[in-house]
């Protein structure tokens, strides 16, 4: 438990600086970490091609920033943001295309990740983060777990969210184990289907790891202001 922890805790001191990046310079980065991987070979070709899908997705569902005009004269904008740490895991059905695939979609949205990959995986596994620290991003934004530790992490670890393609029923125990934690109620995103990917592949998979987020500039007079707070105060 304390080295799923320690991870965590490295993997979450690098995140607001990702987050702080914006998503067109995350889809940028993460473009040069696919081009990377795609001079590995067939396997790691297909992984970069549906890396390449979420950072376009990336770009028109998360990058626009919304205006909502305030009814008071104030400007409010709408942007999306990570929401954390997340852990992205399977069972030998996961390959390396729908592992890549989760951490593309987990990392442009503005996330960080615990890796945890079956054994048949580890080597993959550390191909995809080794080329990704190549492509400039942080050091230990994306942190390697032995299969092991896949349960301490689900269990124990500071996470927000599990991404997970298994079979039903090792889903269904993991989702179980999530259930039975304390505190904040964590999101599983889960996929039963690993030939096809229905959810993995989807176009609006990134939604899943995001939250949305308002910034307020007040333009309005200084005397506006005064009423507003003399109207909101209310004397009894």
């Amino acid at each position: 438990m304390n080295d799923v922890q320690t991870l965590a805790a490295q993997s979450q001191a690098v995140w607001e600086e990702w987050n702080a990046l914006g998503v067109v310079e995350r889809a940028a980065l993460l473009n040069v970490w696919a081009d990377n991987l795609s001079q590995r070979g067939d396997a790691f070709m297909d992984a970069a091609s549906l890396i390449r899908f979420h950072l376009n997705q990336a770009e028109s569902l998360l990058a626009p920033v919304h205006d909502m005009p305030g009814p008071t004269g104030e400007s409010n904008e709408l942007y999306t943001a990570g929401r954390g740490l997340f852990l992205i895991t399977g069972d030998e059905s996961l390959s390396v295309v729908s592992l890549a695939g989760q951490l593309a979609a987990v990392l442009v949205s503005g996330n960080c990740a615990l890796l945890a990959p079956p054994n048949t995986l580890h080597h993959e596994a550390e191909a995809l983060i080794g080329d990704l620290v190549k492509a400039s991003a942080p050091n230990r934004l994306v942190s390697l777990l032995s299969s092991e530790m896949t349960e301490d992490a689900i269990v124990y670890a500071p996470i927000c969210g599990v991404a997970a393609v298994a079979n039903s029923a090792t889903l269904i125990a993991m989702n179980r184990k999530l259930a039975a934690r304390d505190g904040v109620l964590v999101q599983f995103v889960a996929e039963d289907n690993a030939s096809q990917l229905p959810l993995v592949a989807s176009p609006t998979y990134l939604l899943r790891f995001i939250t949305e987020r308002t910034r307020t500039i007040n333009v309005t007079a200084v005397g506006g202001n005064a009423t507003l707070l003399e109207l909101g105060s209310g004397e009894h």
